[in-house]
Order: structure tokens, then C-alpha cells, then sequence
């Protein structure tokens, strides 16, 4: 056999031909990605915790789900606030030592942003990015309906991306 030797297209080896492969509509369709989406492949699960709980059973709580932020209700369920890793931190150090018996209502970030499940998650990533938070509870209707991260996000991002690449690769050796 011959050796080979990878010689570029020229502008007329394919004339008359258009490819398919990418498109605008192609290109941006990730963008078309909402937040119900992500929630159908994540699941809405929601960890509540309630502002008169102490910070020590808001730490218990994260540890033994294993995640950074806690939403905090009332006894019907509405969004009050929400308490994250980077707020008890915060807490610690001004108080060290006396944080665990305070309050969640006393270190809980009051004005939270959410998001909605038609949100794009683009924009859902820009919200993040800008404000500097990896949590966003999602509330439709003035109810909550989950709770997204930034992790989730770049990890339903790259699903797509291997199913885009994966739907390329079948295209051209199809």
C-alpha cells in the first residue's frame, strides 16, 4: 500500500456541494436548553432546611447529602432564603467557636435569585457566573420545583456536547 498523505480541499473538489454538518440553527441549539430539561435528566429533589433550625443542623444536613446549599422555607414550603457552604464559612470566622447553635434565619442569604424551568440555561449560566453563586432553586408559580448548580449545568453541557460529536461522528461514517 501506498503511504497517504493528507492533502487539504480545494475550493473546487467540492463545488456545487453544501454541508450540512453546522448551521447556525446547529451551532446555537445548545443555547436552546432550558432548566426543565436539565431538571428531567437531573431530578427536581429539594433540601429544605428551616430558618429556625441551628447552623449545626444545617451542617449535618449538608454532609450527609453531600451537597453545598440548603434552601430555606417555612412550614408551607416557601422560598425564605438559602444557606450555603461559603455562608456558614463566612459565619465561622466571625464567630469561631459560637457559629453551630446560631440560627439559619441569623447567616442565611435573604435575597435569593431563582430561576424558572423555561429559563435558557445559558442565561441560567450567565446568572451564575455574574453573581458569583453555584446554587439557583428554580420556582414556578411562586413554588419551588428544584435546585440547579453550576455543576449541573456543565455537566448536562457536556452530555450534549458528546451526543453532538457522537451524532457527527455517525454522520460522517454513515
Amino acid at each position: 500500500m501506498a503511504p497517504f498523505s493528507y492533502q487539504p480541499p480545494t475550493r473546487g473538489d467540492k463545488a456545487g456541494q453544501e454541508s450540512h454538518s453546522q448551521s447556525p440553527e446547529s451551532n446555537l441549539s445548545h443555547g436552546q436548553s432550558t432548566v426543565a430539561k436539565l431538571l428531567e435528566a437531573k431530578g427536581d429533589a429539594i433540601f429544605a432546611i428551616r430558618p429556625n433550625d441551628t447552623v449545626g443542623h444545617a451542617v449535618e444536613a449538608l454532609r450527609d447529602k453531600r451537597i453545598g446549599a440548603l434552601v430555606v422555607t417555612d412550614q408551607n414550603g416557601a422560598l425564605q432564603g438559602i444557606l450555603s457552604e461559603r455562608d456558614i464559612v463566612r459565619r465561622l470566622a466571625e464567630t469561631p467557636g459560637h457559629t453551630l447553635p446560631q440560627l439559619v434565619e441569623d447567616i442565611m442569604t435573604r435575597d435569593v435569585k431563582t430561576c424558572a424551568p423555561d429559563d435558557l440555561l445559558i442565561d441560567v449560566a450567565k446568572v451564575m457566573n455574574e453573581g458569583r453563586f453555584r446554587h439557583l432553586p428554580v420556582v414556578k408559580d411562586d413554588r419551588l420545583c428544584g435546585m440547579i448548580t453550576v455543576g449541573d449545568v456543565v455537566n448536562f453541557r457536556l452530555h450534549e456536547l458528546e451526543y453532538e460529536a457522537l451524532r457527527m461522528k455517525q454522520m460522517i461514517v454513515g
